[in-house]
């Protein structure tokens, strides 16, 4: 870990480079559009217009947000001390791409198309080098746990066809190699900020096992450790009511965004609800970063900010294609500061 004082000159560059992100204003522009088209030329008045001269079709948006986080993931590696903490934020990109090939392997195993088109470069690990530790069964070269990992999926796949499992075991992955960086930068905000992501990422769980009424006694394997709620918390809520969970859990502060489901309702409407209080909240965690000057969690305040922007930008453009109601669209979208 690089010394505090070293996070000076970063922070600074960071504020400035908040400059970049997309006023409020701009979204909501893009929601009154009554076609793709046009929300796609409000959206080239933005940092975003350099990408989107690139592309054929107004349908091909995704690529120039994959090309904006690119170009950002880039410029902050060039003077941010700790390149761990530009990992961080990538790895769940190496998690997809991962996924993508092993999906790919089977699918083209039953005789259909290989899709290498849908990886991306946004993940730390080369996309040619994954690609040839994984379809040449070259998986010691793999980084994070990767390498034990994937040859169990394989495994497992070959005999279950289990795709669930298969997605258990490479999301159990990330979430080791996530919490491992975090403990190796030794930065107290962001270990707490990753310590949230898995504790967001185990009610998600727990509240989709709570539909499909499996036995409580396998609740454990779906679960991932390192949180700030302890593991022997989580797994007696599968045996209460989920009206009750945000008052069993009301001694901490992410238990407050099950409170919603104790009202009626959809559950599939609060579930949606609780991802965008998940990231929302995950916002407010790091973002306690921006008060200290040389505070190292900047970096992953800012990098999430603009993740949540590319997701905000994905449901306004999806969901205006789609002729979705505006009121509604509005309802979907996350806190980016």
């Amino acid at each position: 870990m690089a010394p505090k004082e070293r996070y000076g000159y970063a922070v600074a560059r960071l504020r400035a480079l908040e400059n970049r992100l997309l006023d409020e204003s701009v979204l909501q522009r893009m929601i009154d559009c009554d076609t793709l088209e046009a929300a796609v030329k409000v959206l080239g008045e933005t940092p975003y217009s350099p990408w989107l001269m690139e592309l054929k079709s107004p349908l091909e948006f995704d690529k120039a947000i994959e090309s904006e986080l690119q170009h950002c993931y880039a410029e902050v590696g060039t003077f941010v001390p700790d390149g761990g903490l530009v990992a961080l934020l990538r790895l769940i990109y190496d998690v997809h791409n991962v996924k993508t090939l092993l999906k790919s392997q089977f699918l083209t195993a039953s005789g259909e198309k290989r899709r290498l088109d849908l990886l991306t470069a946004l993940g730390n690990i080369d996309t040619d080098k994954l690609v040839l530790a994984i379809e040449g069964e070259e998986y010691w070269e793999l980084p994070y746990g990767f390498n034990q990992a994937v040859p169990e999926a394989v495994v497992v796949w070959e005999q279950t066809h289990n795709a669930l499992a298969v997605e258990k075991i490479l999301d159990s992955v990330y979430f080791k190699a996530l919490l491992n960086a975090a403990e190796k930068l030794a930065m107290p905000q962001v270990t707490n900020w990753v310590r949230s992501r898995v504790d967001g990422e185990n009610l998600k769980t727990l509240l989709r096992l709570s539909r499909l009424h499996l036995d409580h006694a396998s609740t454990q394997s779906f679960l991932h450790s390192g949180g700030n709620l302890p593991l022997n918390r989580l797994e007696p809520l599968l045996t209460e009511p989920v009206e009750n969970w945000g008052r069993l859990l009301s001694f901490a502060d992410i238990g407050k965004l099950l409170l919603p489901f104790a009202e009626s309702g959809s559950f599939s409407a609060q579930l949606v609800q609780y991802e965008k209080d998940l990231d929302n909240f995950l916002t407010g965690v790091i973002g306690r970063s921006r008060y200290g000057a040389f505070e190292p969690g900047n970096v992953v305040r800012y990098l999430w900010m603009k993740e949540i922007e590319a997701k905000n930008l994905r449901i306004v453009l999806v969901s205006v294609a789609n002729g979705v109601e505006k009121d509604a669209i509005r309802g979907l979208l996350r806190d980016v500061r």
